[in-house]
């Protein structure tokens, strides 16, 4: 018998809405992480540039006011509920909310495309906290699973991978397409299956837009020069290809699902200071954003949990990605927090 699941919950990383929150958030954030002040005092200058305001939130209300278009049209006749990690609305305020409507059994969509400890596992921590503070009676909550090699998710990074060739001034046959992810540390990868999926990923969207050659690199690195974390960064590639004598670059950030802070600021600023410092044209690829193939994947992926025997899609030769995580997968690598 499937579930009997009665809403779905939304549930991202959260992110700031004017200057003074910014701190704040970021103390959320790094709490228990031993990150120098500085560098704390580094990232928020980034979020002055906007005013403070992480674009992530609207991007959420985005995408959930389409999602419950979606399941208004479509189905199933599921209330849509947001929850965050590390800013208001806080998971646990949440669940309170969902408690107070009846809710008893919810689906979770995770804003993560990836296995790894800070994009699954960490999430699935979340939900058992939150639960533990709302007490007796918390809704229970299943992650829907990952979506890295989803058609819905493949499609539309296809679609968006050739409009940024098309906006190429010469022969974009010849530009180098270069796709990024967020770095974490090599400890956390041990553990989890985030780098494969991340190069099938790119190999899906390469393969449908008939790229023969691409490159994955990293970005928004954020630990201590002494931690190995995922390499090469897209700022050395860049000078790497400079080097070459490349003068242009489509560069498409695959890891995110929206346009947030990692890519307005780390690519769309800091990127392309140093494309313009270096003389290089580089050309932004869109994120999947609220694309419509994207918003009924997400439809689809809560019809799989709701209704057991229906296909489970997905392209590639690694096939879906499992609904229930084993207790061993995408460990953190790193020791424990204190405070």
């Amino acid at each position: 018998m499937a579930a009997p699941y009665d809403a779905l919950l939304v549930m991202s990383y959260g992110g700031p809405e004017g200057m003074d929150d910014v701190m704040p958030f970021l103390e959320n954030v790094l709490r228990g992480r031993n990150v120098p002040r500085e560098r704390m005092l580094e990232v928020s200058h980034h979020y002055e540039l906007f005013g403070g305001v992480s674009p992530l939130n609207d991007q959420n209300r985005a995408l959930i006011a389409a999602l419950r278009a979606e399941l208004a049209a479509h189905g199933p006749d599921l209330p849509v509920y947001w929850g965050n990690r590390n800013w208001s609305p806080y998971l646990a305020d949440t669940l309170r909310q969902m408690q107070a409507d009846g809710v008893k059994h919810a689906l979770a969509f995770v804003t993560s495309a990836y296995s790894s400890y800070s994009g699954c596992r960490q999430y699935l921590e979340d939900f058992e906290r939150a639960r533990a503070e709302v007490g007796e009676g918390a809704p229970v909550i299943d992650k829907l699973r990952m979506f890295y090699n989803h058609p819905g998710f493949i499609e539309p990074g296809v679609e968006h991978l050739q409009q940024a060739q098309a906006s190429l001034d010469g022969d974009a046959a010849g530009t180098p397409v270069v796709f990024t992810a967020h770095s974490v540390p090599l400890a956390m990868t041990r553990s989890s299956r985030y780098v494969a999926q991340l190069e099938e990923t790119c190999r899906l969207i390469a393969e449908g837009a008939g790229l023969d050659a691409w490159t994955l690199v990293y970005q928004s690195r954020s630990g201590g020069p002494h931690q190995p974390w995922l390499e090469p960064d897209i700022l050395d590639h860049m000078r790497a290809l400079h080097a070459q004598g490349i003068r242009a670059l489509v560069v498409m950030p695959v890891g995110f699902i929206s346009d947030h802070m990692e890519v307005l600021y780390d690519l769309d600023t800091e990127a392309q200071a140093l494309a313009d410092e270096l003389g290089m044209t580089l050309i932004r690829a869109a994120t999947v954003g609220t694309h419509p193939q994207f918003i009924s994947m997400i439809r689809e992926l809560i019809l799989e949990r709701m209704e057991p025997g229906r296909e489970k899609r997905a392209l590639g030769t690694h096939g879906p990605s499992h609904d229930v995580c084993a207790v061993d997968c995408c460990l953190s690598g790193m020791p424990a927090r204190g405070g």
